[in-house]
């Protein structure tokens, strides 16, 4: 009885005073630090800004969204399909692989981002209110929706303006962009918030396990801890930017943590309620019309404009002569101007200038030490604060981010300065480009060169023996084992190259003497690819001598200029001294 009540106080079916008591029981049981005002509309009680939020930093392009809410109480235990209360155990269960997706995006994200917190819980929260689950786990066997989820077009009319970015690959809109699949990413977003959930090979914003992880990373993006309440409520609104939406997706959120249950594949319930349905009763977001296309391909009908028919004896033509000789004709009323909006800060910036980044070099796998920094600036030269710049890693490498993430997004402060994320080096070594480009204006991008270098050593030093002997055509009976360091600290995952050289004023390659074995046991003299470990050891394979009796030399070097010689000795076995008390008598026998 309450869950149908619930359902028809979402329709506006009751009374204003109705809505507004159970709202308010809603916002009490549901969604902590969510009230309801006097006229039963939710808001949220610290009244979150969102204008550092702007639609071209959703991912979602502020597409509209279902605004159904939970039932009051959570089923317990969860009924089972064909019960009395099988409607609740459908529209708050979650379809069996959709809720997999969610749990591995979880477990994933707390293996490379730990600090982000992430509860699966979240990612079904805005999956039931993007799509219902996937249009209630209607997906195959390896996550993939049955037909794709296109959320309206795009256009500016009523919706965010987004031109078309993928020629229509995702949405097949080759004219603007529209949201696509169970999580709705618009396709500008997809494009670098992406990922491979399930392990094809694939990033498709229509598979509910890339979808589920990519909506993972872009939560978890700017340092956001997600325990923290107000880094949740910051990360909710970046995916759509609605007060509206944020407290349903912490109503659904609140939902689930108390208990949710499994349901199959394909027997999920779609909500109903939607927030550009105009007698949903929603507080749309910024942006949302009525009558546009929906997640699904649903088009409400559109509302209808009631004008006024003129009053009796007016004429239709405001400003022609009256036929009444005695009323005086009056002067037509002046149209009323409409003011022209103050220009934002965005709106002033005509380009962007390097705040002094140079030199960005680094090790792979260290941290660059200098972070990458722009100024927005007017056509006069002027700083502008309050402006969104976008940091995007561009190019074939592995750097990324704190965090790992590839794009970032930063506002420039009152010197119209905006500091990237420190920038961290993968293990691809090789030059690629961060740009900056201002978010909502177009106007030229500026590109950051950098470089990734091997990692480096400046000491190796001998673990053993610094001088080895063997007997010709024989084994070193010890192996060659160093440690490398860099100003004193472990060098790990440094590359070692070991060559057997002629001598030390000549070095190239020796072809005699000592040799290492290769895979196929052929004779090799020089080692490549060998790395210290996380203590900056290393140890070389079995030494091998030929016949050719001599003193050898090992080197060993390292990218950063450290060497290391060894020194080898090929010689016979020296012969064994008689014991004189062992020889010969030459005493006469008793």
């Amino acid at each position: 009885m309450a869950a149908h009540f619930d359902r028809r106080l979402r329709k506006a079916a009751v009374t204003t005073t109705v809505a507004a008591v159970a709202v308010a029981a809603l916002s009490a049981s549901q969604a902590p630090d969510v009230t309801a005002d006097a006229n039963g509309r939710q808001t949220t009680a610290d009244n979150v800004p969102t204008s550092d939020t702007p639609s071209e930093e959703s991912a979602t392009g502020n597409s509209p969204y279902y605004t159904d809410l939970p039932p009051l109480n959570s089923p317990n235990p969860a009924p089972t399909t064909g019960t009395p209360s099988s409607r609740d155990s459908s529209e708050t269960g979650i379809p069996a692989t959709v809720l997999d997706a969610y749990k591995k995006a979880e477990s994933e994200l707390r293996r490379a981002k730990p600090g982000c917190n992430l509860p699966w819980q979240l990612l079904a929260a805005i999956g039931k209110v993007e799509s219902g689950q996937a249009r209630g786990g209607r997906v195959d066997a390896a996550g993939t929706t049955i037909g794709r989820i296109i959320g309206p077009q795009l256009d500016g009319n009523g919706f965010a303006l987004i031109k078309d970015t993928d020629n229509g690959v995702y949405d097949g809109n080759s004219s603007y962009d529209n949201a696509v699949g169970p999580m709705q990413f618009i396709p500008s977003t997809w494009a670098w918030a992406g990922r491979d959930g399930n392990g094809d090979g694939k990033e498709d914003p229509n598979n509910v396990y890339d979808a589920a992880l990519a909506a993972g990373h872009y939560l978890c993006r700017n340092g956001w801890d997600l325990s923290d309440r107000a880094d949740l409520k910051s990360a909710i609104l970046s995916y759509n930017n609605s007060q509206t939406y944020l407290y349903t997706v912490l109503s659904w959120l609140e939902h689930y943590r108390k208990g949710t249950h499994e349901i199959p594949d394909g027997t999920g319930s779609l909500p109903v309620g939607r927030s550009d349905d105009p007698g949903a009763g929603a507080d749309p977001s910024p942006g949302a019309s009525t009558g546009s296309q929906t997640p699904g391909g649903a088009t409400p009908s559109p509302s209808q404009s009631a004008s006024k028919p003129p009053s009796s004896g007016t004429p239709t033509d405001p400003g022609g002569p009256s036929t009444t000789p005695s009323t005086p004709p009056k002067d037509p009323t002046p149209p009323t101007e409409t003011p022209t909006p103050a220009p934002t800060p965005t709106d002033t910036v005509h380009h962007l200038e390097n705040a002094g980044t140079t030199g960005l070099t680094a090790s792979a796998g260290d941290t660059f030490a200098k972070r990458i920094s722009a100024r927005a600036e007017t056509k006069a030269g002027k700083a502008v604060g309050k402006v969104r710049i976008r940091f995007t890693v561009l190019g074939d490498t592995d750097a990324a981010f704190t965090g790992g993430d590839k794009v970032a997004a930063v506002t420039t402060d009152a010197s119209g300065v905006a500091v990237a994320p420190a920038l961290v080096a993968g293990e691809q070594t090789g030059g690629f480009t961060v740009r900056a480009t201002v978010i909502g204006r177009t106007v030229p991008g500026l590109d950051y060169r950098a470089t990734v270098t091997e990692r480096a050593a400046d000491t190796l030093t001998s673990t053993g023996a610094t001088e080895l002997t063997c007997t010709p055509g024989g084994e070193f009976a010890d192996p060659v084992a160093v440690k490398a360091t860099l100003k004193g600290a472990v060098a790990d995952q440094v590359a070692v190259t070991a060559t057997l050289i002629k001598s030390k004023d000549d070095p190239t390659e020796s072809d005699k003497g000592p040799y290492f074995k290769d895979a196929d046991g052929t004779a090799v003299r020089t080692l490549t690819g060998r790395k210290t470990d996380a203590k900056g050891l290393l140890e070389l394979p079995k030494l091998y001598a030929d016949d050719a009796e001599g003193t050898y030399i090992l080197r060993l070097t390292t990218p950063g200029g450290a060497k290391l010689d060894i020194t080898l000795n090929v010689a016979k076995a020296a012969e064994p001294t008689p014991d004189p008390s062992t020889g010969e008598s030459t005493a006469p026998a008793a």
